[in-house]
């Protein structure tokens, strides 16, 4: 990006150009002693600023204060950063009178770092992400849109579900914003070959399945249509019509 000087003037070009969301990300690393208070702070303020200039000329801002899942810590470790980055967050969206109520926040999912040694359950993930979430996100934002934060298609599919699935009271809508962890396998199985749209398709239904056990059969059968050159864009269209909220 271009950082945030001069943001409303192209804030209000992308308005008249038909835009209608605008996402800003923030990415924090955990270690011992990371992230940093100032870097919390001031990142914070940053998705704030954003957030409020792309109010002020009709553009939804998307949040995303990503918590990168490189090193070795712990489950606990990742719920007490994120619940500390979202607090901060929160309180910078206030300072900076952002209307809650008009934006969407994309966060990682609690998980432990790439290089823990302790294994936790899609169950386990889900308690600590709705856990966090409960403490720091205001009821008034409509919408969380979970990334896939470097995991794998079946690991964020899973994590995804249980997260819908936990027991706690969840009261926004919970869903994805990631690309690669729902159309990777479908996009190496098709390669730009009208013959291998078959097997494209299948691999993206079966994704679709996981995240989406209730898809009508009916949908499904849309995809083979939509595979062909603009597939990272139509398979976009297809699950904004499977999954409207």
């Amino acid at each position: 990006t271009q950082g945030l000087d001069g943001l409303a003037e192209r804030c209000a070009q992308y308005k008249k150009d038909g835009a209608v969301f605008a996402k800003w990300r923030c990415v924090l690393k955990i270690s011992d002693s990371n992230p940093s208070k100032l870097a919390i702070t001031e990142n914070a303020n940053v998705l704030a600023r954003c957030s409020s200039i792309c109010q002020q000329n009709g553009i939804v801002p998307i949040i995303e204060p990503e918590i990168l899942p490189d090193g070795d810590h712990d489950l606990k470790r990742c719920q007490y950063v994120t619940e500390k980055v979202l607090a901060a967050v929160y309180k910078a969206m206030s300072d900076h009178h952002v209307y809650l109520e008009g934006s969407l926040l994309k966060p990682n999912m609690v998980t432990p770092g790439h290089s823990c040694p302790t294994k936790y359950s899609p169950e386990e993930v889900a308690m600590a992400s709705v856990t966090a979430m409960r403490r720091t996100v205001p009821p008034a934002v409509p919408g969380i849109c979970f990334l896939s934060g470097g995991q794998s298609e079946e690991e964020a599919s899973v994590h995804l579900n249980a997260i819908n699935n936990c027991p706690l009271a969840k009261p926004w809508v919970l869903t994805f914003s990631f690309g690669r962890a729902l159309q990777a396998s479908a996009l190496r199985a098709w390669r730009g070959h009208k013959e291998n749209e078959k097997t494209a398709t299948e691999q993206f239904v079966k994704r679709a399945e996981v995240l989406f056990p209730d898809i009508r059969p009916s949908h499904l059968r849309l995809l083979p249509c939509l595979l062909n050159k603009d597939i990272i864009f139509k398979l976009y269209v297809l699950f904004i019509m499977l999954y409207p909220q």
